[in-house]
């Protein structure tokens, strides 16, 4: 009798299966690179984590918060759009960062901007909707909209610096259009997005709304935010159309990665906002995160107004630049975030990754952010790694 092979998972998990992320990819030979020839001879720049140390004063936070939990319900239930008190302390930061006025109300804390991202999706997305996403652009966001049907759409930014290109975003909009995704800066190119390309963008969506009646959402991911580099500025969206969407998480700027603590702010002026907030509040439940954990919420709180040590990520960033230049690599310096996407030498950005790794360099080829023939090279590691590794870069290059 045949042996009838069983269908485990669905089609399409297992077809990403196959072409899994290549961060994680590069990540995992890396790992087993520092097994064969030791940690100390490989220089992994495949894994954003960020691991400067959160703020000084989250060891007395904690403390604090450990004598709290023990009170009855101090661990317990809480509203799903997360504690008021934080969403209202963080709604009071946001209308300064956005120059717009929030309250409580007009947010969710989700896990992490991840969450944010998905429940947002789940809240709007129709089987066959359109996002569309400048690349290169973070490789999960294809995910987070597929789960529910959504078709992400990448539109190539050219250039050296990878600049918002609005004419181009606006020149891939069509009846099936739900949602176009920006991120500045930008995770892989450290493109800050300018005001003048974000007017113009916004204020033809705005145009464009008029005669929808299923309107385009700009939603802007903005994890990376206080990481501005040389007097750069993340302009503020919100201001600029009622469609605007703001979600981060304090992952990056307090180095509360493993935390899992993001948000989702909806402007005021959205016709409808009650709506799409009890949609997502909704979603953020019943996608089984329920709330963010209590404890990173209350974490998060308390240190809304510390950050950590940019200085460090600032030099980390100028050691970055003298290690590429002088091994002939071409780039961008990036104005924000903690990558640098060089171009790939030769054009094959697969090969030339191979011929890193050969030299115990781990870096992550840029088709994995739909951008072939650069690769990406993460600076959240010690600057003393940074300058280790020139020698083998001018070896790869050579």
């Amino acid at each position: 009798m045949e042996k009838i092979v069983k269908q485990l998972i669905a089609n399409d998990i297992e077809a990403a299966l196959k072409n899994a992320s290549w961060i994680r990819k590069m990540f995992e030979a890396g790992a087993e690179l520092k097994r064969e020839r030791g940690a100390e001879n490989v220089f992994d720049f495949s894994l954003g984590n960020p691991d400067v140390p959160p703020p000084s004063k989250t060891r007395d936070v904690l403390h604090a918060l450990a004598d709290d939990a023990v009170r009855p319900c101090g661990l317990g239930y809480m509203p799903n759009a997360g504690l008021q008190d934080f969403r209202e302390a963080l709604a009071l930061r946001l209308s300064t960062e956005q120059q717009c006025a929030l309250s409580g109300k007009h947010l969710v804390i989700t896990v992490g901007a991840a969450g944010a991202i998905v429940a947002f999706f789940r809240a709007i997305l129709e089987r066959g909707d359109e996002v569309i996403v400048p690349a290169p652009y973070f490789v999960e966001y294809g995910f987070y909209c597929g789960h529910f049907g959504g078709i992400l759409k990448p539109v190539p930014m050219q250039g050296p610096e990878f600049a918002l290109n609005p004419e181009a975003l606006l020149s891939a909009v069509t009846e099936k259009t739900r949602v176009i995704l920006l991120n500045s800066p930008n995770n892989p190119t450290g493109a800050i997005y300018t005001e003048d390309a974000l007017g113009r963008l916004t204020e033809a969506v705005n145009t464009l709304n008029k005669t929808r009646s299923r309107p385009i959402f700009i939603l802007s991911d903005e994890p990376y935010r206080l990481f501005a580099f040389e007097g750069a500025t993340v302009p503020p969206i919100l201001p600029l159309s009622p469609y605007a969407i703001v979600l981060g998480s304090f992952s990056k700027s307090l180095s509360l990665a493993g935390e899992r603590i993001g948000y989702i702010a909806v402007n005021p002026a959205l016709e409808g906002v009650e709506t799409l907030l009890a949609a997502v509040t909704m979603t953020n439940r019943t996608l089984g995160y329920v709330n963010a954990p209590i404890l990173g919420q209350r974490l998060a709180m308390a240190l809304l107004d510390e950050q950590i040590d940019l200085n460090i990520y600032e030099e980390r960033r100028q050691a970055m630049a003298k290690v590429l230049t002088d091994a002939g690599l071409t780039f961008a310096l990036p104005r924000g975030a903690f990558y640098f996407f060089p171009a790939a030498p030769g054009g094959d950005d697969v090969a030339f990754c191979a011929k890193l790794m050969a030299h115990g360099i781990i870096a992550v080829p840029g088709r994995g952010f739909g951008m072939p023939g650069y690769l990406r090279l993460c600076c959240a590691v010690e600057r003393d790694i940074i300058e280790r590794s020139a020698a083998a870069f001018k070896d790869a290059c050579q």
